[in-house]
């Protein structure tokens, strides 16, 4: 006889442990104004055909940096484990999480080179958020027409002007 915990309303038993995981569709890009410089990040996740947008600012910054940013305050939205596939333009993001935090770790955060990780406290928070989903990491080539690209890029874009930072024609 099964423990009556294991029983479904209709007394069919069920797996408490087993519910559906929810797919969530993580699709983000940084922008700097720089580099470093001002930068802007900014992502949109996606759920069942519902979107949220969430975009920032950081005054003094790097491109990866805000790549890396995108992805962690996307992470950071979600309220419980999820399966999570995140869309970046970024190889650094792509390769550092999936190719190189590995041996980063087991090597005392340095490099082959031995010199130390650059934005190490990032990587540290994109891996222990990471590590509560399931993530899939797909590269998207950035500024060739993918929508949810160009969209990031674009909110990213303009979190830089919202705060008062205007790019120059030369760069």
């Amino acid at each position: 006889m099964q423990p009556s915990y294991l029983k479904g309303k209709n007394g069919n038993i069920t797996d408490h442990c087993s519910r559906p995981i929810k797919s969530v569709d993580i699709y983000t890009d940084g922008a700097c104004s720089g580099n470093p410089g001002p930068g802007g990040w900014a992502a949109i996740l996606r759920y069942k055909g519902s979107e949220k947008e969430i975009s920032g600012f950081e005054r003094q910054t790097t491109n990866n940096r805000m790549e890396m940013k995108a992805v962690i305050e996307a992470l950071r939205m979600l309220k419980e484990p999820c399966k999570v596939r995140v869309h970046s333009d970024s190889r650094y993001l792509r390769d550092g999480i999936t190719l190189w935090i590995h041996e980063w770790k087991l090597n005392g955060w340095m490099t082959k080179g031995k010199q130390p990780v650059k934005n190490r406290e990032l990587w540290e928070a994109l891996d222990d958020l990471a590590l509560k989903h399931q993530v899939e990491w797909a590269w998207v080539e950035g500024h060739a027409g993918h929508p949810e690209n160009e969209r990031c890029d674009e909110l990213a874009r303009q979190e830089i002007v919202r705060n008062g930072i205007r790019r120059t024609e030369d760069g």
